[in-house]
């Protein structure tokens, strides 16, 4: 069923190129949502990514769009934002903004033979990983993009509240994310956004496998898992989803665990 099908809404989703912001835009369009969709990668991969989003057009009907920038420098997302102005013309909305990127420092904040994690690192994980969602919440409320019914999501992860080695930046991160969230939920409420974040389990994509000890986190998150598997990035992209209906309305403000029921041990 295809529930947005020619409403002219429109996902933009930060991060869209591969791991849980591909497979959530793989999901929207599948419901007819248009797609706005922001990524940072080398050359020599954008024909893939280029392919899979005609895919995604073809195959869905929809509109589409795609920018390979860096998404936290502030030129840049006014250019995407004055190309979505164009897209959207008069009549079309935002209806989510998905915040899914994972640039960020995995450094040890001590060690004799790697590099320590520094302030600087501190500064560009929380940036890239937290800061960003309030700018691009904010630059497109500035606008007046945002639907009359609008989500602003993003992805935190169980090192919100939990110590991992080497994981200091990415965790401090995922707390500013969540605080952040929880005041774009009360101060835009009275303009009909609502926002949250989904507390993805163990997902084995190519930004975790880049964490120290993943393969035992992995483990770990196995034995715990009540159903014995690891969270997909499709179990987010459906969460997402979920959470873009008329129903999930008055779901705002909170950090919702999908995790399989992982995070019950």
């Amino acid at each position: 069923m295809k529930d947005f099908f020619g409403k002219n809404e429109w996902a933009v989703i930060l991060g869209a190129s591969s791991g849980l912001g591909l497979a959530t835009a793989k999901k929207l369009a599948k419901h007819g949502l248009n797609l706005c969709l922001i990524y940072r990668t080398r050359r020599l991969e954008l024909p893939a990514i280029e392919e899979a989003y005609k895919k995604l057009i073809s195959e869905n009907n929809i509109q589409l769009i795609h920018f390979n920038i860096d998404a936290i420098k502030p030129e840049k997302r006014a250019e995407v934002i004055e190309s979505l102005k164009e897209y959207l013309e008069t009549k079309g909305k935002v209806k989510t903004l998905v915040h899914s990127i994972a640039k960020g420092n995995l450094k040890p904040m001590q060690s004799t033979d790697l590099p320590e994690l520094a302030n600087d690192d501190l500064h560009l994980t929380i940036e890239n990983m937290a800061i960003s969602l309030y700018d691009w919440t904010k630059d497109i409320y500035k606008n007046n993009l945002f639907s009359e019914d609008a989500r602003v999501l993003s992805f935190t992860s169980n090192g919100n509240s939990k110590a991992w080695p080497n994981y200091a930046a990415i965790s401090a991160a995922k707390a500013v994310l969540e605080s952040l969230t929880r005041n774009i939920a009360l101060e835009l409420a009275p303009f009909g956004i609502r926002a949250n974040c989904l507390q993805a389990g163990v997902t084995d994509t190519a930004s975790f496998r880049l964490i120290p000890g993943s393969e035992q986190l992995k483990s770990h998150a196995l034995a715990r898992n009540p159903f014995k598997r690891l969270t997909t990035p499709e179990d987010i992209a459906n969460a997402v989803y979920l959470l873009c209906q008329d129903e999930a309305a008055w779901i705002t403000g909170t950090v919702i665990p999908v995790t399989g029921g992982e995070h019950l041990q």
